[in-house]
């Protein structure tokens, strides 16, 4: 017995664009994710990044920007939380169910400009009472290293962040294991 798949022809798929178009279906003109990538001319990025150079030059960072992390694979699944984060919230945020309220897009960025991003980011997003936000560290391999830098350095600094409960790598149409999900710390706790 075969089975004879129909083929649509040109009146059927004239016929269904048209409904698509009367539906208000609109073609998708990026297949990227929009972490909300600050612009780099704007005045609030200037202040946030002369306000972060002036808070690390004033305390010593704790940051591990000397090299000395875990080298971690491009494709390498990243997660970690506090221990008393309860199962059910660490796990909406495994499957994407917590929907991030502002993203950093990194790529392009050196070592040292990602970790000062990075924390001016991480301090901006909880003065704001932000919940959870997309970092996008890219899979790249660093130029004189054999494993992706961004992300290794990522995955350490996120760990050391006192205001992170929790982190875990994105789903495929928010960057998938190229950005994670950070989740932040309520105020007052």
């Amino acid at each position: 017995m075969t089975q004879h798949r129909h083929l649509p022809d040109d009146d059927d798929i004239s016929a269904f664009r048209d409904a698509l178009k009367a539906a208000g279906v609109r073609p998708i003109v990026s297949n990227k994710a929009d972490p909300g990538k600050p612009k780099r001319d704007g005045k609030a990025h200037e202040a946030r990044r002369n306000a972060a150079v002036e808070s690390s030059a004033t305390q010593a960072s704790g940051r591990t920007s000397d090299g000395r992390v875990e080298a971690v694979r491009p494709s390498e699944y990243l997660e970690f939380s506090v221990p008393d984060l309860p199962w059910r919230t660490f796990s909406q945020l495994k499957r994407g169910q917590t929907a991030w309220q502002a993203g950093l897009d990194m790529h392009g960025y050196t070592l040292e400009e990602a970790r000062v991003e990075l924390e001016s980011f991480l301090r901006d997003s909880a003065s704001q009472g932000l919940r959870c936000v997309l970092v996008v560290h890219g899979k790249a391999w660093g130029t004189t290293s054999d494993f992706p830098v961004l992300k290794s350095h990522t995955n350490a600094w996120l760990r050391e962040w006192p205001g992170v409960l929790a982190f875990c790598s994105a789903i495929d149409i928010d960057g998938g294991t190229g950005a994670v999900y950070v989740l932040l710390r309520k105020r007052g706790q």
